[in-house]
């Protein structure tokens, strides 16, 4: 029963990321009120954010069929700006990274340099118009960092400016061989991995 509810809250909660852009963790509050309504969630039965991801990943192949070259876009977009943004030492995470584009997902660079002003000025320079927003820290999920969003042929990107002290451990994978990031020259691999139809990234 712990796993069926598992799996049934995780496609819920997938088709709400999926469909309204919410994030992992509103998604998976939302999908447990309309599943159980008032009850709590038993204890095993919350999906992460790995079962979340499969989930989505699985409701995009099914229900997306623009999913592939959505993907493909907004990858060659990324390495663009991670090219341009090159002195910030940028690298591309969430949706691009995981290879799980959603039709509300950013493309998501983070950014580390010790003057998020410096990134400012070189985005207007550019005639990028942006929107200030924050994002949650690296090192304290708790503690927020400036981000700047904004439309870019069509596709919304969000570049979070960290800290350089933030980049000590940020490439580092989990014990499933797994990176939440990665650079420019990963992200290449990735796209080019799935333009010779090899798996999803």
């Amino acid at each position: 029963m712990q796993d069926s509810l598992r799996q049934e809250l995780a496609a819920v909660a997938a088709r709400l990321v999926a469909e309204s852009g919410l994030d992992y963790r509103s998604a998976r509050r939302k999908a447990a009120r309309m599943v159980l309504g008032e009850q709590s969630i038993p204890r095993g039965s919350v999906p992460d954010d790995e079962d979340l991801e499969a989930a989505l990943r699985e409701h995009l192949d099914l229900f997306d069929p623009e999913h592939a070259e959505r993907l493909a876009r907004r990858r060659r977009i990324a390495i663009e700006w991670m090219r341009e943004l090159e002195d910030f030492t940028p690298l591309a995470c969430g949706a691009v990274w995981k290879g799980v584009a959603a039709e509300h997902a950013p493309i998501h660079l983070q950014l580390f340099h010790d003057n998020p002003k410096d990134v400012e000025i070189d985005l207007l320079n550019r005639g990028v118009r942006y929107e200030p927003l924050t994002q949650p820290g690296l090192r304290d999920r708790d503690t927020e960092v400036e981000a700047l969003s904004f439309i870019w042929r069509g596709e919304p990107v969000l570049i979070s400016l960290h800290d350089t002290r933030d980049l000590r451990g940020a490439l580092r994978r989990d014990a499933q061989g797994r990176a939440e990031r990665g650079d420019r020259l990963a992200l290449e691999s990735l796209y080019a991995a799935a333009e010779e139809g090899g798996p999803h990234g």
